[in-house]
């Protein structure tokens, strides 16, 4: 039965978006190898594989939560994947970034108790 969110609803959505994000790490390794070379197909591989537990996580997380609940932390892939690259590749986190990470989260937490 679908449900409101809870501590581990908000846990299993924040973690799968952050899975989600990792696939921007690896698509950018494989884009700086050799086209067709094995790191190039490994940094792939990965790539699809992160996509292939995400999409079952996704399901397992649309049978428990309201769809338009699970949608509203889409959102916070867009957060993980700049702090990932600021992280691992030293891209620079602006403010007009910092604005708009804070506009979702703000989104989030309004939507979410009402």
């Amino acid at each position: 039965m679908k449900e409101g969110l809870h501590i581990g609803g908000i846990a299993a959505l924040v973690g799968v978006n952050a899975l989600y994000a990792c696939v921007g790490i690896c698509t950018k390794m494989a884009s700086q190898q050799e086209m067709m070379s094995w790191p190039y197909m490994l940094w792939f591989a990965g790539a699809v594989g992160i996509i292939g537990v995400y999409a079952i996580l996704w399901q397992q997380i649309l049978r428990r939560v309201d769809v338009s609940l699970a949608f509203m932390f889409k959102g916070t892939t867009l957060i993980f994947t700049m702090c990932i690259a600021a992280w691992l590749f030293g891209e620079p986190i602006t403010i007009p970034n910092i604005i708009g990470s804070a506009i979702i989260i703000t989104g989030i937490v309004l939507l979410s108790r009402s």
